[in-house]
């Protein structure tokens, strides 16, 4: 086995090298601070890997994505989300009888238990629908209490009810009667019927919105060991609960800098519509390194060279677009002049600040008439089967442990207490 040697006051050790199967190499630093008392710090874990998974690749150096080995390429081009979902939490492909019952129980288990409705009455009309989703995915586990033996049945309730959960705590918002799943629909054409349809008055769901979504859905399936995804597994090392472990991961998406990166990439594109549309001033604020401001939707943390799923929804997107007439919209202007910029300014294309995923994701969702607050929920719902397969694996891994970071105190050393009549 190979070894990485360390100098430590002046004492060498040898920690084992892991290399994985993509030639990933990593140090172990398990017994580090048992032999030396020291500890490794890295603020962020940006380079630290908390676990060995079997789920997902990236390397973001070249642009490269894999669910349990297949590109992305192939699945978004091939894949039905359902499929995605079986992928990414049971390891492999299902075959046709396998996929036919894994469809049958997520449409047979989508319904909510009626009282549960009445917990949406109980939210105020102004309440953000992430917080009605991760506060209904706790209250699963009230219904559906933790048993290894219905285990594959609670991860199939939970994806199966989550949409439902998400169209109604979109109803709720706009005070619209809740509209029932359908068993006659896929999993896309269900959401987007509980979503859009009303009691008075027939809808069927537009095919384009329905592929839309799919893709989608498939693009923000599972992302390696991220925030809400990591949530996900801290919060399932203590063995808490499925649900409770995915509702930890729905309110660690919800922040800006995550999965509510692509509302704010609408609301900066709002921000400069209701500003005089002047597109320009923007950019070169952008520029100034004396302005704060930021071009929401440009660049990766991961990918140093462009988002392989950026390059897909672009596409996409100009198709959908172009089906929907949405070319009058405003803010789709403004945001392929921006895309534009960015493709070809040399300021942007020397720092790699490429349009990514959310700013396509958000242009999508809009033509949509997915409401801007509903878009984080939106990638929720896709991410759902990669926080499943991550718990699942998590739990499943006999040397897996209590998560427990530590840390390097840099406050006050021992000092007497001082009474209160003397401070």
């Amino acid at each position: 086995m190979a070894t990485a040697k360390l100098s430590v006051d002046g004492r060498d050790i040898d920690l084992p090298v892991v290399e994985g199967s993509e030639g990933e190499k990593a140090i172990d630093i398990t017994s580090l601070r048992k032999e030396t008392g020291y500890i490794t710090l890295d603020p962020g874990y940006g380079n630290t890997g908390s676990c060995t998974s079997d789920i997902t690749f990236i390397n973001g150096e070249e642009g490269v994505l894999r669910y349990r080995g297949y590109p992305i390429e192939q699945i978004a081009e091939k894949a039905d989300f359902v499929e995605v979902c079986y992928l990414l939490i049971f390891g492999s492909l299902p075959n046709a009888d396998q996929l036919a019952e894994f469809k049958q129980e997520l449409t047979y288990h989508s319904l909510l238990h009626e009282d549960m409705k009445k917990f949406f009455e109980g939210y105020p009309p102004t309440a953000h629908p992430m917080a009605i989703l991760s506060s209904m995915v706790a209250s699963l586990s009230t219904y559906y209490p933790e048993d290894e033996a219905d285990l594959h049945l609670n991860m199939v309730r939970l994806l199966a009810k989550a949409k439902t959960i998400a169209a109604f705590s979109y109803k709720k918002t706009i005070g619209q009667p809740f509209i029932y799943p359908k068993n006659d629909l896929d999993y896309c054409s269900n959401f987007l019927h509980m979503m859009f349809a009303v009691p008075s008055e027939p809808y069927a769901v537009p095919e384009v919105l329905r592929d839309a979504l799919n893709l989608l859905l498939i693009l923000h399936a599972d992302h390696e060991q991220n925030c809400s995804t990591s949530t996900v597994r801290m919060v399932g090392s203590s063995q808490a609960n499925l649900f409770a472990s995915i509702a930890a991961g729905v309110c660690a998406l919800w922040g800006p800098l995550h999965g509510g990166a692509n509302q704010r990439v609408i609301e900066m594109l709002e921000m400069i519509r209701d500003d005089g549309g002047d597109y320009q001033k923007y950019v070169d604020m952008a520029k100034d390194k004396d302005s704060d401001f930021k071009l929401m939707g440009f660049g990766h943390r991961v990918y140093k060279n462009f988002d392989p799923r950026a390059r897909i929804l672009k596409r996409t997107a100009d198709r959908v677009l172009e089906q929907l007439g949405h070319r009058k919209d405003s803010l789709i202007d403004i945001a392929r002049n921006l895309e534009q910029v960015a493709l070809e300014d040399e300021y942007f294309v020397e720092r790699k600040l490429y349009p990514n995923v959310d700013f396509y994701s958000g242009i999508l969702y809009r033509a949509m008439e997915i409401p801007t607050q509903m878009f984080t929920v939106m990638f929720a719902l896709g991410r759902l089967p990669g926080w499943i397969a991550q718990w699942r694996e998590m739990r499943s891994d006999p040397g897996a442990r209590i998560n427990r970071p530590r840390q390097v105190y840099t406050g006050a050393t021992e000092r007497d207490w001082v009474a209160l009549d003397q401070r």
